[in-house]
């Protein structure tokens, strides 16, 4: 590349990755809307759960669902028909629209206070979403799920009736369950709440042809809410996971700078191959752009150029970029990694403008601070009391020995700390073992192992991912250095 070259792709870089969607924020678009081949079952119909840590799309695809262009788009994309076939309505999500048929977060916490049945509340809610008159005259929920308590009858001829009446036109209805880590502070009155979820959604599965739900839910959340009712394994066999392969990771950088609308993407499409365009400013890239390592590192390698130095012993960019960005359980968020490359591309213009690549190592490498904090504040808006405990840790070294982390957090009032946390109800749920006093500090460290924000070695000692680690300015001997986020 000449200079205008680098300058304009460097550009693009910023220009495509800042705009990149974020479901939380924005509604997904059907320029940059990226179908990784990995998600496919996600969106299957039959697929009642979609387990996926934040992140993950679980947001993102639930939002793409409830619009029918984007619907057709991955029809298309993954060659499921019947995508273009169904009707979707919100069961559960934060915001709610302007006529939700679910009960909001006050609401509900007075309903779980007063002792409802949580598999009667979203009974309720099923047949507010069909639209059955004796549910609708009711003015309460309250009233609404003891009318469902009362009239177990009524409510399965309810469910034949919709079943047929949506076979008639040739429709599947789906019920859609996002954001479920926002239904109730007290941890065991979310598993609770979860577990009627659960078995609604499964007898809607085996008691009906058109009539699903799709439960979009944390890992975590779904391995702890009990599961004690009548072919509750059938659960886990129509459940799937939104994962992100490296393959994955890079077909959606591509995509995202293939389908921006500036002339530099055009060049990006002419320099990567031949594009199907597929209408409205949509181009798809090239099936080894997408699915190909060796493709894929070649076209990384005229951004950031192949070493994380001057030579191979820092480092491969193609694995490094990755691999750093990854949680304890191998999992990179996308929307950390898009960050993470849109950093380092604003970097380089400020520091390395005169770099002969789009992408310099070193901005790179510092990019990871940034990308650190925006993980540890998007683990601290979903798991807070996660985030407070390694929070605790500042300061020190890993690995370090399990005993050491304990002292820490009983010298710091960790369990007092959390109780406290909890009481905000805006921090979300709290670890499994909250209702004890004090809380145990081995069953913590095992449920931060689980959620991937630690690590144990081999020999027992607890590490921190890099992504984790940066953010809570924590060292660790030989790895990548603590910097001053910018």
């Amino acid at each position: 590349m000449n200079d205008p070259e680098v300058q304009a792709t460097r550009a693009l870089l910023i220009e495509a990755l800042g705009a990149a969607p974020d479901a939380d924020t924005s509604t997904p678009d059907l320029r940059t809307m990226f179908t990784p081949s990995s998600h496919r079952l996600a969106l299957d119909p039959d697929v009642t759960v979609v387990r996926g840590a934040r992140g993950t799309g679980k947001t993102y695809w639930a939002k793409a669902l409830t619009d029918p262009e984007l619907r057709e788009v991955a029809s298309a994309s993954y060659m499921m028909p019947r995508l273009g076939r169904i009707e979707v309505i919100t069961g559960f999500a934060q915001g709610g629209g302007d006529d939700p048929v679910f009960p909001g977060k006050r609401a509900l916490a007075s309903l779980v206070a007063q002792g409802v049945d949580a598999k009667d509340l979203w009974s309720a809610v099923v047949l507010m979403a069909l639209k059955v008159p004796e549910v609708l005259a009711f003015e309460s929920w309250s009233d609404r799920i003891e009318w469902v308590s009362r009239n177990g009858e009524k409510y399965e001829a309810a469910l034949r009736r919709a079943d047929r009446e949506t076979r008639e036109r040739g429709k599947t209805l789906v019920l859609l369950f996002d954001t479920l880590d926002h239904l109730h502070n007290d941890r065991g009155q979310l598993d609770l709440l979860l577990s009627g979820l659960f078995e609604v959604a499964l007898e809607l599965r085996l008691t009906t042809g058109t009539l699903r739900a799709k439960i979009f839910v944390r890992p975590d959340l779904y391995e702890s809410a009990p599961k004690a009712f009548a072919d509750a394994s059938k659960l886990g066999a129509n459940a799937t996971d939104l994962s992100w392969s490296r393959e994955n990771l890079y077909g959606l950088l591509f995509h995202q700078l293939g389908n921006h609308t500036s002339e530099q993407a055009k060049a990006f499409r002419r320099s990567t191959g031949q594009w199907r365009p597929e209408g409205e400013g949509r181009f798809i890239a090239p099936v080894d752009v997408i699915a190909d390592q060796k493709r894929q590192e070649e076209v990384f390698v005229t951004l950031a150029g192949p070493f994380m130095g001057t030579d191979r012993r820092k480092g491969h960019t193609y694995t490094w970029v990755p691999n750093h960005l990854q949680d304890g359980l191998g999992r990179v968020s996308p929307r950390t990694w898009l960050h993470a490359l849109l950093r380092s591309a604003q970097l380089t213009g400020e520091r390395y403008a005169g770099h002969s690549l789009p992408l310099h190592y070193d901005a790179i490498r510092e990019s990871l601070s940034s990308a650190s904090k925006n993980r540890v504040a998007e683990l601290t808006d979903d798991i807070g009391w996660a985030a407070l405990a390694v929070e605790l840790l500042e300061g020190g070294q890993v690995p370090m020995e399990p005993s050491a982390v304990r002292f820490s957090w009983d010298k710091q009032g960790l369990s007092a700390k959390l109780h406290e946390l909890l009481k905000d109800e805006t921090q979300g749920s709290g670890p499994r073992d909250i209702s004890n006093a004090p809380v145990p500090a081995f069953a913590l460290l095992e449920e931060l192992v689980e959620l991937g924000v630690m690590t144990k070695r081999t020999n027992g000692a607890i590490d921190l991912p890099d992504v984790y680690r940066l953010a809570f300015n924590i060292g660790r001997k030989g790895g990548v250095a603590r910097k001053p986020v910018t």
